[in-house]
């Protein structure tokens, strides 16, 4: 299963959808500056790619809206930190993969895919 995750950079503008390779099975990353990564292996146009965009931009949306935001170290989501190391975030006294269905944020996301 493809997965989506949050991205690390910050450049300081906002909006742009940029293409590079992302890592091993990652499809999309939302940045903090309002930019989604898409994975260059996502073909342009295809309905892959728009649902790519649709859920990383929810996540770029509630960035925005200041409901999700997130540092090396953690993931806040509607004023709920959580810690985040080495592509791991602690969810309900659990560690999960970044990217997992079990974030109510990746929820969000999935279900703003259609």
């Amino acid at each position: 299963m493809a997965n989506f995750k949050l991205g690390k950079e910050t450049r300081g503008f906002k909006g742009p959808i940029l293409r590079k390779k992302l890592g091993e099975g990652i499809l999309g990353e939302a940045n903090m500056d309002g930019s989604i990564y898409v994975d260059k292996s996502v073909k342009k146009g295809s309905a892959l790619e728009k649902r790519v965009i649709k859920h990383e931009g929810k996540h770029a949306d509630d960035m925005a809206k200041g409901q999700l935001s997130y540092g090396d170290d953690y993931v806040r989501y509607k004023s709920v930190t959580y810690p985040r190391k080495e592509g791991k975030i602690k969810y309900n006294g659990k560690w999960s993969e970044e990217g997992s269905m079990n974030f109510p944020w990746e929820k969000a996301a999935k279900k703003a895919e259609k």
